[in-house]
């Protein structure tokens, strides 16, 4: 199975998963960076740094892209214009904001992601355009050993 697809099997294990704030337990909790952690174990193996607790509002009041951050230690930044299956999306959900949301994308015609959404779960929904215009940075898994 190609590598990218393994990426969103795994994420799709996950739909239905209750939003639970700082949770990565499959089926029984996650938020949206718990879901990209659960992915990543499941596909990559161990993770590769512990997660410090966090608010909800990660570090909007200090104005620190803390996720952006981690995103390029981990994973390798591509182009939004390029993304493609399995890619990681970040997004800014308000204006001046820090980037504090992921999803990943599990189709490209039309375009889907999966996503931890506060009130929902685990869920998968159109890439529509008031989503699009969020998206502030891509990401790939760096998947050239599986």
């Amino acid at each position: 199975m190609q590598a990218k697809q393994k990426v969103v099997d795994e994420a799709r294990r996950w739909l239905g998963t209750p939003y639970v704030h700082q949770a990565s337990v499959l089926g029984a909790g996650a938020d949206c960076l718990g879901l990209l952690r659960g992915v990543w174990r499941g596909v990559m193996g161990h993770e590769p740094e512990a997660v410090p607790v966090y608010s909800m509002d990660w570090s909007e009041p200090q104005g620190e892209e803390r996720m952006w951050a981690a995103a390029r230690r981990h994973l390798i930044e591509k182009s939004p214009e390029d993304m493609t299956l399995g890619d990681v999306l970040l997004f800014r959900m308000r204006d001046a904001a820090v980037a504090k949301h992921l999803g990943i994308v599990s189709t490209t015609d039309p375009l889907r992601f999966i996503h931890a959404y506060s009130g929902h779960g685990v869920v998968e929904n159109t890439l529509s355009e008031p989503w699009r215009r969020r998206v502030v940075a891509c990401f790939e898994f760096p998947l050239e050993d599986l």
